[in-house]
């Protein structure tokens, strides 16, 4: 599917990518196409946004987590997407939208007719990809097959007993930070795609597969928003990694032996098979 001659990952040498240009709306955005040397026949289309505070963040501190997608057996399309503060709540997610819309459409470019499709994403791009299966089943847009969310940023309240007990905040860090970049005003969190952990109405949502870690700041969110899917009679599966994991930092690593994005990828390669179409 994609010549030899393009870049291979500097992560895994299984897995090579492409720039990968793709409208959004008005706007185009230059994201970047990964896949596997060796293409599953049953492959499935995972719309993948980077990690990041919303104010910060790249394809290039993405590319990690997108090369564990497609070294678990998908091909990824990592987007980039409108960064705050200039591009406030809820910019960056109807871009985001528009993407997905357009990706679906065209999903036959890259793999089967009816290969599933799927949205991902680390920290803010966790939320942003919670958010758009939401829209997804409001607007009755695309059809998922699932949510991948790794260390999802779910909650602007920063007040979780992991959260205290990393001692980043809720003051300084860049984390509040990035909620009041992305959010501008307060009353902006009590939107359900702003904070999907507080979302009121979570039935109907695409099977989920949430990762975290013992000692990531943001595995309590991680678990509660998984606690309310599955309350809500969401297929979901929660996965906790050992610590010590180095999370979030770990998702600018590459994904070699023994780390906790090469545990993911076993998790991750599980979920494509029990979400792949029958």
């Amino acid at each position: 599917m994609l010549a030899p001659s393009i870049p291979e990952s500097r992560y895994r040498r299984a897995v090579f990518w492409r720039e990968q240009s793709v409208q959004a709306g008005r706007e185009k955005l230059a994201g970047r196409l990964y896949a596997p040397a060796a293409v599953p026949d049953e492959a499935g289309l995972v719309v993948h946004l980077h990690g990041g505070t919303f104010d910060t963040g790249t394809l290039a501190s993405g590319e990690a987590v997108a090369t564990t997608l497609a070294e678990a057996g998908a091909i990824v399309i990592s987007l980039p997407y409108p960064l705050a503060p200039a591009n406030p709540f809820p910019q960056a997610l109807e871009a985001s939208y528009a993407a997905l819309e357009k990706i679906a459409r065209d999903k036959a470019r890259w793999v089967g007719k009816h290969a599933p499709l799927y949205v991902a994403g680390e920290e803010a791009g966790g939320n942003l990809a919670a958010a758009l299966a939401m829209m997804a089943r409001d607007r009755h847009g695309p059809a998922l097959a699932g949510q991948i969310l790794f260390s999802p940023m779910l909650d602007a309240c920063l007040g979780t007993y992991s959260f205290r007990n990393a001692e980043a905040g809720p003051v300084g860090c860049r984390w509040a930070d990035g909620w009041h970049a992305y959010l501008g005003s307060p009353e902006k969190a009590a939107h359900p795609y702003a904070t999907p952990v507080n979302a009121a109405r979570l039935t109907g949502l695409a099977p989920a597969l949430i990762v975290t870690a013992e000692d990531d700041l943001l595995r309590d969110e991680s678990i509660n928003y998984a606690g309310r899917l599955k309350a809500a009679g969401v297929d979901t599966t929660i996965r906790v990694v050992g610590a010590p994991s180095r999370w979030p930092d770990a998702f600018a690593e590459g994904p070699c032996d023994g780390s906790c994005l090469c545990a993911a990828c076993h998790h991750i390669s599980e979920f494509f098979t029990a979400t792949a179409p029958p």
